[in-house]
């Protein structure tokens, strides 16, 4: 029993790491919809993304051959992450434009509801599957224990879905957190295609760079608040 907690300590602790990058793509997909209809698109779009993972367990458990070639060289792993990053790719570079261009402030709160709540539950979904492909594999790999890879990832979802609305609206208020999210979700497109390409990609060489912009940028911010704030004080000077 003290094992199965170990694990499954562990796998909810694995998934919460990942799931970093759900909340960037939930943060960025629902700030086009209207604002009192981004909270229901996180929770649908979540227990949805849950729902699928627990159904690609499922298919991963029955289909051992999951990660073996059925097109040249490419796995049915490979083709999902290479379909996934070119079109995380896409939708960042799309949001960048939008972003930079202000095209939303230009055209006022029409633009704001241009997405559709079922496309944009639907991006969430296929994104969560692309990026979790990984993460079932290992999970898979550590234990047969469905329950417990199961329990890991329902829980796991419940604190996603904790701090994606707090995170989520932090960086939709910060134009430059947003533009920075952005450039983030493009290095993990370039990261998911080139695993499905067969090239592996440290971790590591993506992550630091992602902290040590963040930390920076939130420098910036920090100073930004005191100069404005010092100079509300100092009104003369």
């Amino acid at each position: 029993m003290g094992d199965a907690l170990g694990l499954l300590a562990l796998l909810i602790g694995l998934e919460l790491v990942l799931g970093v990058d759900n909340v960037l793509v939930i943060a960025i997909f629902v700030g086009r919809l209207p604002e009192d209809q981004r909270q229901k698109a996180r929770i649908v779009g979540l227990s949805l993304a849950m729902v699928a993972r627990i159904v690609m367990l499922a298919v991963v458990v029955a289909l051992a051959s999951l990660t073996r070639p059925v097109i040249a060289d490419f796995s049915v792993r490979d083709l999902i992450l290479l379909a996934g990053g070119l079109f995380l790719l896409y939708k960042a570079a799309t949001e960048i434009h939008h972003t930079v261009e202000i095209k939303d402030e230009a055209h006022g709160a029409a633009t704001r509801g241009t997405g559709s709540f079922a496309a944009i539950i639907a991006q969430i979904v296929m994104l969560d599957i692309v990026f979790s492909v990984d993460s079932v594999i290992t999970a898979v790999g550590l234990t047969q224990h469905l329950w417990i890879i199961v329990t890991a990832v329902v829980l796991s979802f419940i604190g996603i879905l904790f701090y994606a609305r707090p995170i989520g609206d932090f960086i939709l208020r910060h134009p430059a957190l947003k533009i920075l999210a952005l450039s983030f979700l493009i290095t993990i497109g370039v990261t998911i295609f080139m695993e499905g390409m067969h090239k592996h990609v440290p971790k590591a060489y993506i992550y630091l760079p992602m902290g040590f912009a963040l930390m920076v940028e939130m420098l910036q911010m920090r100073y930004d608040h005191n100069r404005l704030r010092q100079k509300g004080m100092t009104p003369d000077a």
